[in-house]
Parts: structure tokens; C-alpha cells; sequence
């Protein structure tokens, strides 16, 4: 029998790639797993049932149904374990593709000591790479320095770097992060935070560390004690994060929702309409009186308010919430 090709595709939708037969008509799966990494075996949709029938393979070698293969399209199989380890890379590559390519942006620097000048400025930031441009907001009138600058550098990794720590400048703690005048009028803040929703109890914080590294550098995993199905989920980049958002990706073999932390600005008082967090109560010495009113605002969590309240509990203080 002279040499023929049988149509084989990983879906019945996809076009199909020819695969060479045998001598005796027969396929090799070594053949197939040459251009379908992992198959395991094919399959074929009956004419007849039209249900789906498995093609019969006997140490690596797939015989034709009914001893021709005809015109059909095979359909590659693939182990469960297999599957999912590809769907969860075709989800990182989308992903990736969606964040595209990565310019670097003018970084504002909080916190300036009012010494510091812009030779001192690049000095400093000249230390973790190429920095291209360097200024200190300066009063127009005195020429006294506002406490703030901007720094841009030439390459991403670096501004990422730079953004992910504090740095000590002239004696003092300052911030490096993108301005808030990157974001449109309308747009929301943008957090490098992320909501994690649909968890399991057995994903556990070095899982998702583990999971988002691929996407960009994890600087903080948070899952609430007791398990609430949810984690939060802290880059050091703000974009990766943002390119997240609204992806559902699969963790462990089960789907997570990814979606913004940060409540936006509007939500802060409704959520304290609801009386969801109205107000905290003390009592001491028998006698019961109002403290306080917690507001809750834009970039406040749950978790934040809970650590407040266990810091009371502590300290012997009884408490309520309204």
C-alpha cells in the first residue's frame, strides 16, 4: 500500500493537519504526538451515530476503523492533566498578548527632602539603570523645591524595579509610582491589587504566588482567615495588574475571576448606607459610649477594618459594630 495521509485536528472546528500512514495503513502515535504535542490518542465522529468513537490503539500504533481511514477528520486526545496545563498556558499567553508591549512612563517622586536637586535626583536613580530625564518641582517665585520630582528611565524592568520599594533619598523615605494624571478624569485610580473570587481551600498563598509570577513580579499574596473564596493578589507593576483584570484564568484545574480591588470612589458611602461598617461601640466601666464613626474610603479593605477591630479585641476593650 502506498504511503497516504489521514486529516487529523485538534478540534473538529480547526483545520486539520495531515499525518503520514504506514505501509500496512496504519498511524504511529509517535506521528501524531510529533505535531500534537501530549496526544494520547484520536477519535472520530461516526457518519452513522454521529456520536464520537475512539480510534484503536495497541502499543503506540492506531489502526483505521473498519480498515480505512476514508475522509474523516481525527480529533486529537489528550490526558485530563495534559489538557488543563495547556488551557492554563493558552490563558497566560492571551493574557500576554493583551498587555503587549510596555513603555516606560514619567514616575512622580513623593517625599523629596527640600535639599535635594536633580543632579542629586539622577545620581540616586542612576543606580538601577539609564535614567533619561530627571526634574524637582520648583516654586516659580522662591525656586524652593515642592517636595516632589519626576524620573523616567529607559528601560521597563527598571522602572518596575523602581516602583516595587521605598527609597532612602538625602536622609529620607520617599515613594516612586505613576501619576495619578496618567489615569483619565473618569478612570479609576490605578491599583496594583488585584481580587482573586471563585478559590478553593486547597489553593494556598504559595500556589497563587506561584501562578501569577508568570505574568510579572508578586510582591504580596492575602487570603482572609476564615476561607472567604477570595484572595488578594499584589504586583509590583501597576499595568500587569490592570491587564488582568476581567480575565478568567484556571488555577489548580478551577476557574478564578480576576477584577479590580479598589472599590470605586462612589461605593464608600453606600457601603456605609447599608451599615455595613456604621460605626463602633465600647463599653467601660459598665458605662456604654459612641466613639467614633468609620468611614470607609476608596482604597480601604475589608480585611484592613477587621485587623482594626481584632487590634481592640487585644486590648481587653469590648466592641460592636452597628
Amino acid at each position: 500500500m502506498g504511503e497516504m495521509y489521514i486529516r487529523v485536528a485538534e478540534d473538529e472546528n480547526e483545520e486539520p493537519m495531515e499525518i503520514p500512514s504506514e505501509d500496512d495503513g496504519t498511524v504511529l502515535l509517535s506521528s501524531v504526538a510529533a505535531q500534537f504535542p501530549g496526544a494520547c490518542g484520536l477519535r472520530y465522529r461516526s457518519p452513522v451515530s454521529q456520536c464520537m468513537r475512539g480510534v484503536r490503539l495497541v502499543e503506540g500504533v492506531l489502526h483505521a476503523p473498519e480498515s480505512n481511514w476514508g475522509n474523516l477528520v481525527y480529533v486529537v486526545n489528550y490526558p485530563k492533566d495534559n489538557k488543563r496545563k495547556m488551557e492554563e498556558m493558552d490563558a497566560a499567553s492571551a493574557v500576554k498578548i493583551k498587555r503587549g508591549i510596555q513603555k516606560t512612563s514619567d514616575l512622580i517622586v513623593l517625599g523629596l527632602p527640600w535639599k535635594t536637586s536633580e543632579q542629586d535626583l539622577k545620581d540616586y536613580f542612576g543606580t538601577f539603570g539609564e535614567v533619561i530625564m530627571v526634574q524637582v518641582k520648583r516654586d516659580p517665585k522662591s525656586g524652593n523645591s515642592k517636595g516632589f520630582g519626576f524620573v523616567r528611565f529607559a528601560d521597563y524592568e527598571t522602572q518596575v524595579k523602581v516602583m516595587s520599594q521605598r527609597h532612602m533619598i538625602d536622609g529620607r523615605w520617599c515613594d516612586c509610582k505613576l501619576p495619578n494624571s496618567k489615569q483619565g478624569p473618569d478612570e479609576p485610580l490605578r491599583s496594583r491589587k488585584v481580587f482573586v473570587g471563585r478559590c478553593t481551600e486547597d489553593m494556598t498563598a504559595e500556589d497563587l504566588r506561584e501562578f501569577f509570577m508568570q505574568y510579572g513580579e508578586v510582591t504580596d499574596v492575602f487570603i482572609p482567615k476564615p476561607f472567604r473564596a477570595f484572595a488578594f493578589v499584589t504586583f509590583a507593576d501597576d499595568q500587569v495588574a490592570q491587564s488582568l483584570c476581567g480575565e478568567d484564568l484556571i488555577i489548580k484545574g478551577v476557574s478564578v475571576h480576576i477584577s479590580n480591588a479598589e472599590p470605586k470612589h462612589g461605593n464608600s458611602r453606600q457601603m456605609m448606607e447599608r451599615g455595613r461598617f456604621g460605626g463602633v461601640c465600647f463599653l467601660c466601666n459598665s458605662l456604654q459610649y459612641f466613639v467614633f464613626k468609620t468611614y470607609i474610603f476608596a482604597f480601604c479593605f475589608e480585611e484592613e477594618i477587621l485587623n482594626v477591630v481584632e487590634r481592640f479585641t487585644q486590648s481587653g476593650q469590648h466592641y460592636c459594630i452597628e
